[in-house]
């Protein structure tokens, strides 16, 4: 954690604040709307027509109210993206006038414990004469307690000497030049004429010390004057940087830098993480629920952890942080390192706060929040069962088909499969025993469901190259049961895509809709329906074109290929059975197939296998993706 992250949370925290109050918007609402505001209808049904200025008067306060909120939200937000060197230096202007306020209050408390005592010395030392010997010096260190009020100046003395020291180095530090030492003895001026007895009346150390106050104040304007044209640059590289970047490289580009230079995910964590120590130290000084259960403690700070879209914002930082490295976990039980290990980090962030703003958790009921959030970690966790899926599914491949002799490995494997199938069906039978029949529940039921046939179809896909990795002779229907086998597990897949659809059509006609849900509902519609189908079309035309093709070539006989005696040029195995194609070339047909599927030249002599067949085919390919479009077409509307 570096001092800049720690610098960049202060402004989080004020437009955190800016949120709770919703930038004023409900006040406006409340006076101009007034239905189910009891209190401002018995408000307005007081006021008279000759008193209706006072309503003018509130809602021209509460527009100011919203333009300063927006203000300060701004300006909040331009402090959050400043480059460090700049963040230093305001912080540094705003201790400064910290520093000043400060000696401004401490002579001010100094004077009017000053004020009332002499009050007494005032009325006491001038009706009784005063010797000047040691019983006079010690009546006035006695009686009149001369020494409490030097050791009251003396202490503002050394204070103010300490502060002004401090407001030196600052001013050091940020022009690279010491301020005059008629400024830094600004701070000690009221301390210096109270020693006087004759300054003690009628306010004169209180305009004394507004004006030694005004005078570093003076200097910090005169700062702010000289470095308006720096400001006034910074703005405009950060401009003209930002148009550059994205002309060049686009809008990603733009956030993906900032992204890393202002490291956003470890302010968020930061600003997450001092919200919750706050909410604990609320917890441990409140009576009222200070006996609560630890269950009932870490339920309220989760629902205070997510009631603004910035303290979202910092949860997600956090749920990002903790499945990045239940990703890293998996990868190291795989022992696997070809994934990017950020991925899953990044996904569920996104995930995460699209189900959030999806939801409207924020603005839930504190008992509905919790719900919420609880439902949408069940959701989070089927997604990172997918992508877990989606570490092992290429390793298995990989393991099978390059015949790694490794048991470690294969064990490993097999293990994290085995928990995609243990997990899904636990968590099933935990939800379906204790919550009712839901569209939530549903969908989740279907992520989980589809997750058990993902793995089960790629450790059927598995065994089956293991089985043709210790077979002797080449095995013409591998490829044929492997299609088969994908097929099944993608049109389940497509299946559950048209359930979680209509699942969502259901809850956004009936139970909560919003554009947030419209915008993902079409977007799961286009990648994982519209798009799917289209691949899988593409993808059986293509396998069913290249039957056809390799159904019409000549099969050989024995005797061919005896008097061949040769390997198969594709995959170099030994040809028990073989097509010729038109340029007497032999190939398995499974091979041909395969190689069909890439083009339609001979891989030996690049002679062109089909001329009038081909374009036929690609016709009627062209017809079945036009009728495809047209059901499609049909079905939406």
């Amino acid at each position: 954690m570096s001092l800049c992250n720690l610098l960049r949370v202060p402004p989080i925290f004020i437009m955190d604040e800016l949120f709770k109050t919703s930038f004023g918007f409900p006040d406006l609402a409340d006076i101009v709307f007034p239905v189910n505001n009891e209190f401002v209808n018995s408000t307005l049904s007081q006021i008279e027509i000759s008193e209706s200025a006072q309503y003018y008067k509130a809602i021209f306060l509460s527009f100011i109210k919203i333009i300063v909120s927006c203000l300060i939200f701004c300006s909040s937000s331009c402090l959050f993206v400043l480059p460090a060197r700049y963040l230093y230096l305001v912080y540094f202007h705003v201790v400064s006038v910290c520093i000043v306020l400060l000696s401004y209050w401490a002579n001010i408390q100094t004077l009017k414990v000053i004020y009332g005592k002499y009050e007494n010395f005032e009325t006491d030392a001038f009706n009784k004469d005063i010797t000047w010997d040691v019983d006079g010096f010690l009546y006035l260190l006695t009686e009149l307690q001369i020494a409490h009020f030097l050791y009251l100046l003396f202490r503002n003395l050394i204070l103010q000497c300490c502060l002004s020291l401090v407001f030196d180095f600052l001013q050091v530090f940020t022009t690279n030049q010491s301020i005059h030492k008629v400024f830094s003895f600004s701070f000690t001026i009221p301390t210096l004429v109270a020693f006087l007895p004759g300054t003690w009346r009628h306010g004169f150390l209180n305009t004394v010390t507004v004006l030694s106050t005004l005078l570093p104040l003076f200097i910090m304007l005169k700062t702010l004057w000289l470095n308006l044209f720096t400001i006034t640059n910074l703005i405009r590289n950060g401009y003209s940087r930002t148009r550059e970047t994205i002309n060049n490289y686009g809008i990603s580009a733009l956030v993906e830098v900032e992204w890393t230079r202002l490291q956003i995910p470890s302010v968020l964590r930061i600003f997450w993480a001092i919200r919750v120590l706050e909410q604990i130290l609320y917890l441990l000084t409140d009576m009222e629920i200070q006996n609560e259960t630890l269950f009932g403690a870490v339920k309220y700070l989760l629902i205070k952890g997510c009631d603004t879209f910035t303290a979202v914002l910092g949860m997600t930082s956090f749920v990002s942080y903790f499945c990045h490295y239940i990703g890293a976990f998996f990868q190291w039980v795989l022992l696997t390192d070809d994934v990017d290990d950020k991925s899953i980090g990044t996904i569920s962030a996104v995930l995460f706060y699209i189900l959030a703003l999806q939801t409207g958790l924020t603005g839930l009921d504190p008992e509905k929040r919790f719900i919420r959030l609880y439902r949408n970690v069940c959701l989070l966790c089927a997604a990172l069962l997918h992508y877990i899926h989606n570490v092992v599914n290429p390793l298995l491949m990989s393991l099978s088909a390059s015949h790694n002799p490794s048991l470690n490995r294969h064990l490993r494997a097999l293990l994290v499969c085995g928990f995609l199938i243990v997990f899904p069906i636990t968590m099933l039978t935990y939800l379906w025993s204790h919550h009712s029949v839901s569209t939530w529940l549903l969908a989740v039921s279907s992520f989980n469901i589809e997750i058990i046939i993902k793995v089960l179809v790629s450790l059927a896909v598995y065994s089956l190259f293991l089985i043709d990795a210790y077979r002797t002779t080449f095995w013409e229907k591998l490829d044929d049961y492997v299609y088969y086998i994908k097929s099944f597990g993608n049109t389940v897949e497509f299946c559950f895509g048209i359930f979680l659809f209509l699942n969502g059509v259901y809850i956004m006609a009936f139970v909560s809709g919003g554009a947030v849900r419209a915008s993902m509902m079409c977007i799961h519609a286009y990648f994982n329906i519209w798009c799917d189908a289209r691949d899988g079309w593409r993808v059986f035309i293509k396998r069913r074109t290249a039957v056809k093709k390799i159904e019409s070539l000549p099969e050989a006989t024995s005797a061919q290929l005896s008097e061949l005696d040769d390997v198969c040029a594709i995959c170099y195995q030994n040809m028990g059975s073989a097509k010729i194609t038109k340029c007497n070339h032999y190939f398995h047909g499974v091979c041909l197939r395969k190689w069909l599927y890439v083009q339609d030249r001979c891989p030996l002599c690049h002679d062109i296998l089909y001329k009038a067949e081909t374009s036929n085919v690609q016709t009627q390919d062209t017809n079945h993706l036009q009728d495809l479009q047209n059901v499609i077409d049909a079905d939406n509307s």
